[in-house]
């Protein structure tokens, strides 16, 4: 077991290989949720300073008729 962690001598380049591995995508994970929660209160303030829901709803191309 100790072969295993000691990697074969490079142990020191292949382990913050593996942290970096996983630290980055959760630090961009946490940053991305942080700025969608940002942005979602920006929209609601936006809104709300405009006197309501200003964004007009999505249309649904299934549902409109061919004209």
């Amino acid at each position: 077991m100790a072969a295993f962690f000691q990697m074969g001598g490079y142990a020191a380049y292949v382990w913050p290989v593996y942290a970096l591995g996983l630290v980055v995508p959760l630090v961009l994970a946490v940053q991305s949720l942080a700025d969608y929660r940002r942005q979602a209160r920006l929209v609601e303030e936006l809104e709300r300073e405009a006197g309501g829901r200003v964004r007009s709803p999505a249309r649904n191309p299934d549902t409109e008729r061919d004209r």
